[in-house]
């Protein structure tokens, strides 16, 4: 089995494990490397928004795909780790993105429906999962529904129903896991479990968000942290140069990481 098979592979099982996935999202390679070097990370998620803003562009798919296939590339690169990249929702073709990831070292990847016809969502689900089949890897498709996160002035049960529909239609082409991001309380994950099965539901950690070991107990494959580890470091950046401008100083117990 070639390296990157295996690493597909690996971060399969790591999915299909009755213990929680827990990625840190990153966005360069010093962010990738030293959330790698941490004892007990197992493997790496790369957040668009965050490799967008970066390079200078809004979230949404206004970077170049190329740059983004770099920039996901070059993480790939720095760690032994397996990656899985977040590709919006395709950047136009789905299918041939993944390919692309693919040849740069990724071994899985969120795919956003944005809501489009659940036909055409399904349809690239299918195309993603037949690109790497051609390049020989068991790819770990985070099937992405934006239920939640574009149906914030609809009625909540709605919501949810959508997600439900859609989610097992994602599995039923072939997805191995679901991704939901979105205000989730413990009804509504148990419900999307359910519905899945156990192992299957993906969800993004955020402020509020049930704690890291209810979400194991309900059986989630996997919690993410998308944009919002960029905002811890920014956040943390920011305060410094507040101190800096104040008089101050680096804080105690800052480590070189690099």
């Amino acid at each position: 089995m070639s390296s990157l098979a295996s690493k597909a592979t690996t971060l399969l099982d790591l999915h299909r494990a009755p213990s929680l996935l827990k990625v840190v999202n990153v966005w360069d390679v010093i962010s990738a490397t030293v959330v790698a070097d941490v004892p007990g990370t197992t493997a790496l998620a790369t957040a668009s928004h965050s490799i967008a803003a970066s390079y200078g562009y809004p979230d949404g798919e206004k970077i170049p795909v190329s740059l983004m296939i770099e920039a996901v590339g070059r993480i790939a690169a720095a760690v032994s780790l397996p990656v899985t990249a977040d590709l919006e929702a395709g950047y136009g073709n789905p299918g041939e993105t993944v390919r692309r990831a693919i040849g740069v070292g990724v071994v899985g990847a969120n795919i956003e429906d944005q809501m489009k016809p659940l036909g055409e969502a399904v349809a690239a689900v299918e195309a993603v999962l037949k690109a790497g089949e051609a390049e020989g890897v068991d790819f770990v498709l985070n099937a992405r529904t934006d239920a939640f996160v574009l149906g914030r002035d609809r009625d909540p049960a709605d919501v949810l129903a959508d997600a439900v529909e859609r989610g097992k239609a994602f599995l039923d082409a072939g997805a191995p896991v679901v991704f939901v991001p979105g205000p989730l309380d413990e009804a509504a994950v148990s419900t999307l479990v359910e519905a899945f099965g156990p192992q299957r539901l993906s969800v993004i950690g955020a402020p509020g968000s049930l704690p890291l070991a209810r979400l194991e107990e309900l059986g989630v494959a996997r919690v993410s942290y998308g944009p919002f580890s960029q905002q811890v470091a920014l956040t943390a950046l920011q305060d410094l140069a507040v101190d800096v401008v104040a008089g101050g100083g680096l804080p105690e117990g800052t480590r070189r990481l690099n």
